[in-house]
């Protein structure tokens, strides 16, 4: 054992050296000759056979733990790679609400409101449209939608590798312009929980969302969340919204044109707004159908037909008055449905032809005359005799004012006030046929004059109301009692302050056109009290009753018939040799009263029907003074020109009276005299008379000599 003939040294194996190992196990040589073989490789100066072979077997071993070292540190990155990915997921996960109390938030309650026909007038809600599910909508709007922004979208999981690759290589290679690989899932994951913001911590978040709505939800439900809840620029979130928005019409009657516009503007609403853009919109919109028809969606003729009829977006008709009525609507709606939670549609008594007319004959006048008499502004009021709301217009255009003049605004009524006054006093004697002295007043230093500042002596009180005389209505008005004329006027329907003092007669309390015009009412139907209203009945959109309402709902009787009939008969007198005598439709009985502040701040006319009663307010915003605008002129034409649309093609409705009047106005009919026409029947019905020429001539003349003080 001392001497080293008895040590035994490892040789290669030759097969081990193809696996790269090394075999540590003696050769048979080794055992039998072992000495011998050293002294042959010394003799051969150590360069023998088995020298060459060590070599390469010792360069062999040096590549390959090259390779199996950078194959190792490989996989160790990867693993490292791994665990931090891993860990920055968790983290951004962490700062999610837990997953198993994740929900799909509500999306905020839309309010359809209706007009009298059924027709759309507006939209409420944070969202601007109801929701609507795939089977409402045509086949081609939602694989619009999905050609155009995720054609793997039934393939992928939530997140779409393949689409991010193609997104890169396009990217890189500029073809195209700028992609992003975000899928519709992810898309809806961002919508739904995170904010807008571009940041990597955003999408992690996003695609973590987005593996969980897949998880929990349908390809078809997650198609259908989405097209509730993308936004579509102008304050339209959803198809809905949208298609109302741009073309005017609900998203179950769009075209496939405008569908592929749809499709395409959810990229950029500002940049690609058809009614902005419509150059950009179009030209978005012929890739999404050139990629529908790639993808099979739609047929070649489906394509040729969508290319070569363009969508073309509606444009904003008039001045968008039906938004003032919708406003209103929004205004009293808590009033009977409390906090609204899911979609619901508004039925109202708005009627689109009146709502449309009075819209128009306003903003006609106001740009016909408006500048020559320095007038900017105005309100409409139209209701049936009941207080339902017919046309509901609070300015001149909506879209450069919001400002609804027709239910907020709070103007002095000048005389068109004196009906108060002198139903107070009708209910305390007076009759309109009880001369009173036109002449100089004076309470207290106060001294009111007449428009003209002429005084006419004895006169019948139904011409002075006629003629608006201020010098009767302040007399009326301290005779009577002011606390008793505001009294009246509250009874009637007046909800804003009123001062009780001498110049309430001349109506320097102001009021609202809404409530003035409601309190009108009163006269109209026999003299019932009304508490005006627009909303018929609210219904969720599957139809459920949340409210209707009652068939009576006003305030009960406010006013004896008699003396409804002895105030119509002074008002009728308005129309017939008064300042409303422009204002009269022919074959209709009206009544109704004038008004003007002494300095033509505000210009006013109430009148009515059996069937109708409207008001126009004209005026300022700023208080600034016309010129000259009184309410026997610009209010009166207005009007005049809403009751020939509002009343054409309808039977004539009386004018509610007392029976006193039968007795005392032959009625037209078999032997009667025709000069005479029956103004209807009914317990509270009246007949006016129709004068004759000469009766209407020597009625002119006794009033033109009042007037001129002759």
């Amino acid at each position: 054992m001392a001497n080293g003939r008895d040590r035994r040294e490892p040789v290669f194996d030759a097969t081990a050296g193809e696996a790269g190992e090394l075999d540590f196990r003696l050769s048979p040589e080794d055992r039998a000759g072992g000495t011998m073989a050293r002294r042959r490789a010394s003799s051969n100066g150590g360069g023998g056979p088995g020298r060459p072979a060590k070599l390469k077997k010792s360069k062999r071993k040096g590549g390959r733990s090259l390779f199996s070292k950078l194959v190792y540190a490989g996989l160790v990155l990867c693993l490292w790679g791994v665990i931090g990915i891993g860990g920055v997921v968790a983290y951004y996960a962490s700062q999610l609400p837990p997953i198993d109390q994740l929900t799909v938030p509500k999306r905020p309650p839309n309010i359809a409101i209706m007009a009298s026909d059924g027709s759309l007038l507006a939209n409420r809600g944070e969202t601007g449209g109801r929701t609507v599910s795939l089977k409402e909508l045509p086949p081609y709007l939602p694989k619009a939608f999905v050609a155009i922004e995720d054609r793997r979208f039934y393939d992928h999981f939530g997140i779409d590798p393949v689409g991010i690759a193609r997104a890169i290589y396009r990217n890189l290679a500029h073809k195209g312009g700028l992609q992003g690989g975000s899928t519709l899932t992810q898309q809806l994951a961002k919508n739904l929980f995170l904010t807008q913001e571009r940041t990597a911590s955003r999408k992690i978040q996003e695609a973590i969302l987005a593996l969980w709505l897949e998880r929990n939800y349908s390809k078809d439900q997650i198609l259908e969340l989405y097209l509730n809840r993308v936004y579509f620029g102008a304050g339209a979130y959803g198809v809905e919204a949208a298609s109302q928005r741009y073309y005017g019409k609900s998203a179950r009657s769009i075209s496939l044109s405008e569908a592929a516009v749809l499709a395409g503007l959810v990229q950029s609403p500002s940049r690609l707004a058809p009614n902005r853009n419509p150059e950009r919109a179009q030209a978005r919109a012929e890739l999404v159908i050139a990629a529908m028809n790639e993808l099979g969606f739609i047929t070649p003729g489906m394509t040729k037909t969508a290319l070569g009829a363009p969508a073309e977006p509606v444009r904003a008709k008039g001045a968008g008055s039906a938004n003032y009525a919708a406003d209103y609507v929004m205004d009293v709606l808590d009033d009977f449905v409390g906090n609204v939670e899911s979609d619901i549609v508004v039925s109202t008594t708005i009627e689109p032809t009146m709502q449309a007319a009075a819209e128009r004959v306003l903003v006609e006048e106001l740009d016909a005359k408006g500048q020559k008499f320095n007038v900017s502004q105005g309100a409409f009021v139209a209701l049936q005799p009941d207080g339902a709301v017919r046309a509901l217009v609070g300015g001149r255009n909506y879209e450069t004012s919001q400002f609804n003049r027709a239910t907020t605004a709070r103007r002095q009524p000048g005389s068109s006030f004196k009906p108060f006054v002198y139903l107070t006093a009708v209910e305390r004697g007076y009759t309109p046929d009880m001369v009173l002295e036109d002449g100089p007043v004076n309470f207290g230093g106060w001294a009111p004059k007449n428009y003209d500042r002429k005084y006419r002596g004895p006169i019948a009180m139904r011409d002075a109301l006629a003629l608006s005389l201020n010098t009767i209505a302040v007399k009326l008005n301290m005779e009577v009692g002011p606390k008793n004329v505001a009294q009246t006027a509250q009874r009637l329907g007046i909800s804003s302050p009123l001062q009780a003092n001498g110049s309430l007669a001349l109506g320097t309390s102001e009021v609202t056109p809404l409530e003035l015009v409601s309190a009108y009412a009163s006269f109209a139907n026999g003299g019932m009290g009304v508490v005006p209203y627009v909303i018929a009945q609210v219904k969720t959109t599957d139809g459920k009753l949340i409210y209707k309402r009652p068939t009576s709902g006003g305030l009960g009787r406010v006013i004896d018939p008699n003396a409804v009939a002895m105030m119509n008969d002074m008002m009728h007198n308005t129309f017939v040799v008064g300042t409303a005598r422009s204002a009269q439709v022919p074959g209709w009985i009206m009544a109704g009263k004038t008004g003007t502040t002494d300095d033509y701040k505000d210009a006013w006319f109430v009148g009515f029907t059996g069937s109708l009663v409207a008001g126009v307010w004209l005026g300022n915003d700023d208080g600034t003074l016309t010129k000259r605008v009184s309410g026997g002129n610009l209010p009166s034409e207005v009007w005049h020109n809403f009751m020939k649309v509002a009343l054409k093609d309808q039977q004539p409705v009386p004018l509610p009276g007392s029976e006193r009047f039968r007795n005392e106005v032959p009625v037209a009919g078999a032997g009667q005299d025709p000069r005479y026409a029956t103004a209807g029947a009914g317990e509270n019905a009246w007949i006016a008379p129709q004068p004759t020429p000469q009766r209407r001539a020597s009625r002119e003349k006794n009033f033109f000599e009042k007037l001129f003080g002759l």
